[in-house]
Formats: C-alpha cells, structure tokens, sequence
C-alpha cells in the first residue's frame, strides 16, 4: 500500500509502498482508512520544525493523526466495535502501565505516544490502532466530516479551557481549522460576539462566512491595532484565543483582553515567547495552555458533530488521492485550505 511517512531526521516527508499491517492483536482494530486530514502538526513534522524533534527515536513512520476508518477486523478481546463499523481515532495512546493509567487517571498517563506522530498514522490504506481509541461515530455524520473529529476535540477544549459563558466578546486569532472549530464552539456557548482574525488568510474567511461568521478581521490589510480598534471601541474581549503560533499576536493580544479576562494559547510556538507580567499582574488577567482534550470530552464533540455536520462539510476545501498527498500539503502550507482530506480509496474508487 502506499503511505506518507517521515522516514529520517531533516525537512520532507517521502511517499512510499510499504507493507499492509499485520492481522490486529489483542486489544487492536485494523482499519480501512476513509479519510486523513493535513494538520498543523502535520506540517510541522514535514518542516522538522525545532518543537518536533522528538519524533527522531520513532521514524520511520506513517504520518497523519486526523483519521476516519471502517473496522475490518478484531483483535482477541476486542468488545463494543464490528467490522464494517465507521469509527473517529482519538490518537493519544496511553501505556497502561505508570501510575495514572494503574489508577485509570488515562488523560494524566506520563508515557502516552501519539498514533501518526510516534505510531504508524492514518496517512495509509489500512492502519492498525488500540481499539479503545476508537470511537463509532454517529450514523448522521459522513465519513468524511469524522475525520474532523481530532481537531475539533482541540478547539473544544480551547473554548473549555477559556471558559467561555453566554455574553462573551471572544477574539479568536488565527482562521485556520482549529481557529474555525474555536469559533464554532465559542458561538455554541452563547458568545455575544466572536471576532475572528488572521493575516493574508481569504480562502479561509470565506469557509468561516459559509459558517455565518461576519465579524473577519485581515491584518494582511489593516495592522492589528487598527483592525481591533473598533472593536476595543466597545470594550475589551473576555476571552482571546490564540491558534496561529506566531508570536507577534501575543503581546496585542493581551492588550486586547480586558481586566479579569483570560488568554488560551493552543498555538504551537517554536520558541519561547516574551510576555509583559507586570501587565498580566496588574489586569488580573490569565493565560492559559490548552492542548489535548480530555478523553471524556471526545462524546461531547461527537454529539455536536452530529447535531451541525451540514456546517461542519464546510471546513473541508478539498480531498485528494494519495498520490496528491504532498500537493494537499503544499495547499495548506500556502493557507490556500481551511481542511485538506486525503481519502486513499480515491484513486481506486
């Protein structure tokens, strides 16, 4: 079958034919993969950007982590999944073996590796994945709008995190797909108003308009400061959310926050990042990390999945075999998608 995979230490990723995996074992699934999309963080392994490096002690491996499947078959043990089942892969896997997974405290696990980062992924024909990772996914949802699940599992628990209640002035900085699901969920939580913004980013406002968003800032067009200035007109934000990994936003964006307000940074930032403390002190405000969602969080996201999959079909701007794989790269590097799916059964379809 043919994969993508990262296959030595440096820029690139390399598309290859490599052996189907074996028969599941016990505890395992083997799945057909439907469809994978092209994540950030995909883009960071391709890059070899200095925040992935320790990625050196797993490769050669298959990338991709935002994955939909139909289960082909069951390992000894396997309960609750059947073949034919469609199922969304949350790809932290846990050890099973330190002190939180012995206590079955799993989102605390000290030694949990990532399938399509430290795994085989689910750029690939077949992929084979712990069955408890797998989640089946409501029958209203395609197939492809599943593989959304991941990130957007990252976005709620940026919103969670941000704690985000009716009445909130939210300003999400950076339009791509986390920044997209942020403000979907950020509108589900009674927000007043959400604000997105981004830079050079049209193709990307454009998914966010078909979404009903209106208020879309450009700083390609007008500077930050002036951008926020009609808006800070009106007060400050209660909650800003940081998802574009750039560092310049982030000094502004505290500026944008009100007193008591609070910062979510989910961005990926490949160095470290001077903030004003004194600034941060004297407002009250806070800033938060926010990353991986809890385990329990991922039904929560399934079920809005299944409420707003019409919405959600959206996001994805374009699906490609996987011989256009790297080409699907290069559309998301260049921000010209919001959402590049690879579905492998293209080419044999």
């Amino acid at each position: 079958m043919q994969a993508l995979r990262k296959t030595r230490v440096g820029p690139g990723l390399q598309l290859q034919s490599i052996t189907e995996p074996p028969a599941p074992s016990a505890g395992q699934v083997l799945l057909k993969v439907h469809s994978t999309g092209v994540c950030g963080t995909d883009l960071h392994i391709d890059a070899w950007t200095a925040s992935y490096h320790f990625l050196e002690k797993a490769l050669p491996v298959t990338v991709g982590h935002e994955f939909s499947g139909e289960v082909a078959s069951c390992g000894p043990g396997v309960e609750g999944l059947l073949p034919g089942m469609l199922v969304a892969v949350r790809p932290s896997t846990v050890c099973g073996q330190c002190a939180a997974c012995l206590k079955q405290d799993f989102d605390a696990c000290t030694q949990r590796r990532g399938i399509g980062v430290m795994l085989d992924g689910g750029f690939a024909s077949w992929v084979v994945v712990p069955a408890r990772n797998c989640l089946p996914v409501p029958a209203e949802v395609p197939a492809v709008v599943a593989s959304l699940a991941e990130p957007l599992t990252v976005s709620h628990e940026a919103v969670r995190t941000g704690g985000v209640k009716a009445g909130d002035r939210v300003l999400v900085l950076g339009p791509g797909n986390i920044g997209q699901g942020i403000a979907l969920f950020a509108r589900a939580a009674g927000a007043a108003q959400v604000v997105v913004a981004g830079h050079n980013d049209a193709p990307r406002f454009d998914v966010l308009r078909q979404m009903g968003f209106t208020d879309l800032l450009d700083f390609s067009e007008v500077p930050m400061e002036e951008a926020l200035a009609p808006y800070l007109a009106q007060g400050k934000f209660d909650v800003v959310i940081e998802a574009t990994g750039d560092a310049a936003v982030i000094q502004p964006a505290m500026s944008a926050l009100k007193l008591h307000g609070v910062l979510v940074i989910t961005g990926i930032h490949s160095k470290p990042v001077p903030i004003d403390l004194t600034a941060l002190v004297r407002n009250h405000q806070q800033l938060r990390g926010s990353y991986r969602a809890p385990e329990a969080n991922w039904p929560v996201v399934l079920e809005f999945m299944r409420q707003n999959h019409a919405t959600l079909q959206h996001m994805i701007t374009h699906r490609l075999p996987m011989s256009q794989a790297l080409q699907g790269f290069a559309l998301a590097r260049n921000k010209q998608a919001t959402k590049v799916v690879v579905q492998p059964w293209l080419e044999t379809a």
